[in-house]
């Protein structure tokens, strides 16, 4: 006998990917060893920037067995350490200033619009991740370590003491909800001044009662 054909045979549909809130990139992946009782315990720690290219970012670490446990897990602690950029509307920093993480420093510097990113290693990873458009970032130090190089850049970040100013479109719509607020308080005024009007008719009529008598 024939084999009866069975519906719905194959692989599954695919799921559609659902945005990401944040873009991450491996910086560094290392092997590390501990030493234990009888020998030597190797894991691996992988250094992961996350950023949401509009103002926020993040740096993390992560420790596993695995390269790939390594690296969620990094992604999941730069998630938790994610900070809120000080960005003028040009797409930079406001001033220079230095930043130290161990023995690296790293050197920040506002750029002119059109200059784009001019900085290499974990630095151009942290500021392009961040959002910023036109920057200037030197190392220093001799220090070759990404890590070091990328908490330095965050640490620089968090020094900077900046209020972005208030845009128009902030403003017109503050004014469009004042109209509003008042337009909406007329209606209750004019009831108030009615019901005034009323009272007054009332208490002449009764003094004109009382003069009658």
């Amino acid at each position: 006998m024939a084999k009866q054909k069975t519906k719905n045979r194959g692989r599954r549909p695919r799921r559609k990917k659902e945005p990401q809130e944040f873009d991450n990139k491996v910086l560094d992946i290392a092997r590390v060893a501990r030493v234990v009782a009888g020998g030597r315990r190797f894991s691996f720690r992988s250094v992961v920037v996350v950023g949401d290219r509009k103002g926020r970012v993040g740096v993390g670490i992560g420790k596993g067995s695995d390269v790939s446990i390594s690296i969620g897990k990094a992604t999941r602690n730069a998630k938790k350490n994610v900070m809120h950029v000080p960005m003028t509307p040009e797409g930079t920093i406001p001033y220079d200033i230095k930043g130290k993480q161990s023995a690296t420093v790293v050197y920040l510097k506002p750029a002119r619009r059109g200059r784009g990113i001019i900085a290499g290693g974990a630095v151009r990873t942290v500021c392009d991740l961040a959002g910023f458009s036109d920057i200037t970032a030197k190392v220093l130090s001799r220090s070759t370590n990404k890590l070091n190089m990328a908490l330095a850049t965050v640490n620089a970040l968090e020094r900077i003491d900046y209020t972005a100013p208030k845009t128009e479109k902030k403003e017109s719509k503050k004014e469009e909800d004042n109209n509003k607020k008042a337009e909406n308080k007329k209606p209750a005024d004019d009831k108030k001044s009615d019901k005034k009007k009323k009272t007054t008719k009332k208490t002449a009529k009764k003094k004109k009662k009382k003069d009658k008598k």
